[in-house]
């Protein structure tokens, strides 16, 4: 019995390590939606609706064989999944929007700020408190992010930083609804039904707001089938499954690595090496991430 106790406790500890490893991967390809998204020149609501109608039409095919699931959907499920694929659509729609308007360092940063409107929420909503040592890594990691923005940096505008921190917002209410429907859906099943509900809210927008929605040429194309299948499919899917297994604010947390990501490529990519702040922020967001995940 004692080899079977240990047995168990050896194999939850490896499962442990690749839902981690999982995680960080995940942060990493996140890392370059950034810099993808600056390289595209098409209005941010079309960007975010390329980008989740592409996401869904993949992850649609995925969950064919999984799709009784969602006729399980009681009206509760259903109504969460709704706000889920709302708090989505207007994520991208507003931290897209905010990348136009004010420096990416300070845009990701503020809509990284999740983790506190996360624990806040988990609190309130899910009965799932952080505790001391999750708020201390919760606060080292923001703490963290804003020393990787350094000194204020001009050229940006009160309106972008608004639209940073809404959508810093919707993605906590995001992952609050994620974390109630992992419970109840499979990963594939979820994500595929968040995307589409995501992409038909920004597709009645955009019909509505007379954008122009086809015409674009071949670059731009290929930045919406990246931002899709890489920070979409790959990442947020990623993220997905993380919450059946870990805390809302737990998943957040991690994803505040991604300024240092998105920093490090563009260093790589556009020649733009990171200073002292960058170093030691990104010491305290792996701190604030190993407190937070841990705990778990």
């Amino acid at each position: 019995m004692q080899d079977l106790g240990m047995s168990k406790h050896k194999e939850v500890r490896i499962q442990t390590k690749h839902k981690l490893a999982l995680l960080i991967v995940a942060v990493v390809v996140s890392s370059t939606s950034s810099i993808l998204t600056r390289l595209s020149s098409a209005p941010s609501l079309i960007i975010a609706f390329y980008r989740l109608g592409i996401a869904s039409i993949i992850m649609g095919f995925l969950a064919i064989p999984s799709a009784n699931q969602l006729l399980e959907l009681n009206k509760s499920q259903i109504a969460a999944l709704i706000v889920s694929g709302l708090s989505l659509a207007l994520h991208f729609w507003s931290w897209i929007g905010s990348l136009k308007l004010i420096p990416v360092a300070t845009s990701i940063v503020l809509v990284d700020s999740a983790p506190i409107s996360a624990g806040i929420m988990s609190k309130l909503i899910l009965r799932e408190p952080p505790s001391k040592r999750e708020w201390l890594g919760i606060f080292l990691g923001v703490v963290g992010a804003l020393i990787v923005v350094g000194k204020p940096q001009r050229g940006g505008s009160l309106f972008g930083a608004v639209l940073a921190l809404i959508g810093s917002i919707a993605f906590s209410i995001y992952l609050i609804s994620g974390r109630y429907l992992r419970k109840v859906l499979d990963t594939i099943p979820y994500a595929a039904s968040v995307y589409g509900v995501a992409f038909l809210i920004l597709l009645v927008i955009t019909v509505g707001s007379n954008i122009q929605i086809f015409g674009y040429n071949t670059r731009e194309v290929l930045i919406f089938f990246a931002l899709a299948i890489g920070p979409s499919c790959l990442a947020h899917t990623s993220y997905n499954y993380a919450l059946k297994h870990l805390k809302a604010h737990g998943v957040s947390i991690a994803i505040l690595g991604e300024p240092i990501g998105a920093t490090l490529l563009a260093w790589i990519l556009l020649d733009e090496p990171p200073g002292i702040g960058v170093v030691l922020g990104g010491l305290l967001i792996i701190v604030g991430s190993i407190l937070t995940l841990k705990e778990e």
